[in-house]
């Protein structure tokens, strides 16, 4: 996209996340948990797509910012703002924190190998909670009740992840206009050359994991209030929900790129909202049947198809 339109397609999705939860009043919850979506696309994209690392442990970082934010809400005895607004900060720095140590003893290595590691932390993490009896071990940690009126909570945590999403999306444009996405794309292409060349390659992946973890530690506390109820299998560290989605809303809008994590994860979310609706009991039949054909028939990615379809085009003229 050019600059141009860039900036009104922006301009165009920020008035449909102002305006959709007043005009699609049924569907706040669904819209909240689209935001979600995207931030998760976007944070796996930044290594998986633009550094070339395939993580499958991003979602500790989401777990570790629900639990942070939970026990800071209960143990601080201030009020659910006030109390969430630190559960909000305690989990984005925890989350950065588990990205610095995580990332210096693992992103030494590299390919299938790094990835597999990451889903062994993802299972690890998730195993931890579910026996750690301060965070509620495997019966789960409530949150506290949201004040407001009845109502007013979807479209809080709605307009909260909007934000969030929209200050993520911000951030990896930003970065990845800077010598630092240079430095990504330099590492995914060919790391040896790139320490050849002087690139502190283990300072800038540890960064980038960090940034990630900065956007789902504060995304997994707020998601968590507006659940209400964190699970540490199923909502926490979800490896096999919430943990594979990111790659493959990631995958099917192109990888690699701005726009196609954002797209991928409008296609995906959509598409799984029309499949539990109207496949009910049958809807994780055609989830799986999506998956496979995401990875067989668009490998690269709908972006990664338009672009082929104007080369084609383009060469035909």
């Amino acid at each position: 996209m050019s600059r141009i339109n860039d900036w009104h397609v922006m301009a165009a999705l920020a008035v449909f996340g102002i305006a959709a939860p007043f005009l699609l009043p049924g569907l706040v919850t669904q819209l909240a948990f689209l935001w979600l979506m995207v931030v998760f696309a976007l944070t796996w994209d930044m290594l998986g797509g633009r550094m070339g690392y395939n993580s499958f442990g991003n979602i500790v970082f989401f777990g570790i910012g629900c639990y942070a934010a939970a026990v800071i809400q209960r143990d601080a005895g201030l009020p659910f703002f006030e109390g969430l607004a630190l559960g909000l900060v305690a989990g984005a720095v925890l989350a950065v924190l588990a990205a610095v140590v995580f990332g210096a003893a693992m992103l030494g290595i590299r390919g299938h190998y790094f990835a597999i590691g990451t889903l062994g932390l993802g299972i690890a993490a998730g195993e931890t909670a579910s026996g750690w009896d301060y965070v509620g071990a495997g019966s789960g940690l409530a949150l506290p009740l949201y004040p407001g009126d009845l109502g007013s909570r979807e479209f809080f945590f709605c307009y909260s992840l909007l934000a969030l999403a929209a200050l993520c999306f911000l951030t990896c444009r930003w970065l990845y206009g800077t010598r630092f996405g240079l430095a990504l794309n330099a590492i995914r292409d060919d790391q040896d050359k790139a320490d050849a060349m002087g690139l502190r390659t283990t300072q800038i992946k540890i960064f980038a994991w960090s940034v990630s973890a900065l956007f789902l530690g504060i995304s997994g506390g707020l998601a968590a209030n507006m659940i209400g109820f964190i699970d540490p299998r199923d909502v926490a560290f979800a490896g096999a929900t919430f943990g594979v989605w990111m790659v493959l809303m990631a995958i099917l809008g192109g990888k690699g790129t701005l726009w196609g994590p954002v797209i991928g994860a409008f296609v995906f979310h959509v598409t799984q909202e029309i499949f539990w609706t109207y496949l009910l009991g049958w809807q994780r039949v055609a989830l799986g049947a999506l998956i496979v054909i995401i990875v067989v028939f668009f490998p690269q990615g709908i972006m990664g198809w338009v672009a082929e379809r104007r080369e084609r085009k383009g060469a035909s003229a």
